[in-house]
């Protein structure tokens, strides 16, 4: 039996559907790393006709073992700040690039342009290592030369969290790849870090 497919809602559609319009015009290729959205963020953008030519793929590293061993991020940062965390955030965007690359028209393996990641609790628990709240969460961002954290604090119960990170990454690579085009990314990216420490609503 066929299990049924559950679409993005109408904003986060929209919001996907600019991300491959404007990744297809630059010519970008993104990957996706994913910790509380458990595949939630891939899907929506494959849920728009035209992803394959712009999604690499993502990697859902739900425990944190995995943030080290398929993303690189560094295990003694795990092991002291847990997963939820800005620069485990960075690390993981960063990563991702180079674990999905794929061939270029050389056939030499080409990292993805722009990494996207999500790592937070969606709750109803603290997180079991540090004890943050539920709606806690960081996006990583990376681009270019650059790499960004952005934090979020959201309300709601498990599904509301997820699905509002969802939103917030489609929103920062949305940006990025608007900025990507006009050759501002690099200032965009710089300016969101420097506000990393505080968090967005």
């Amino acid at each position: 039996m066929r299990a049924p497919e559950s679409p993005p809602d109408g904003g986060a559609r929209i919001a996907a559907a600019n991300v491959v319009a404007r990744a297809t015009g630059a010519g970008v290729r993104i990957a996706v790393a994913e910790s509380l959205t458990g595949g939630a963020l891939a899907a929506a953008i494959v849920s728009v006709p035209g992803a394959s030519r712009v999604l690499s793929g993502g990697i859902v590293a739900y425990d944190t073992a995995l943030k080290a061993s398929l993303l690189g991020v560094d295990r003694a940062l795990l092991a002291r700040r847990g997963p939820v965390d800005a620069e485990v955030a960075r690390q993981m965007a960063l990563g991702v690039r180079t674990a999905c690359a794929v061939p270029g028209p050389d056939g030499a393996l080409r990292p993805a342009e722009v990494g996207i990641a999500t790592t937070g609790v969606a709750g109803p628990d603290p997180d079991p290592q540090t004890g943050q709240a539920p709606g806690t969460v960081w996006l990583g961002v990376s681009a270019g030369e650059r790499t960004a954290a952005i934090p979020l604090r959201l309300t709601g119960d498990r599904a509301t969290i997820r699905i509002a990170t969802v939103h917030a990454a489609l929103d920062a690579l949305d940006g990025v790849l608007e900025r990507g085009v006009n050759g501002r990314i690099q200032e965009y990216l710089s300016a969101l870090d420097s506000s990393s420490g505080k968090f967005q609503e």
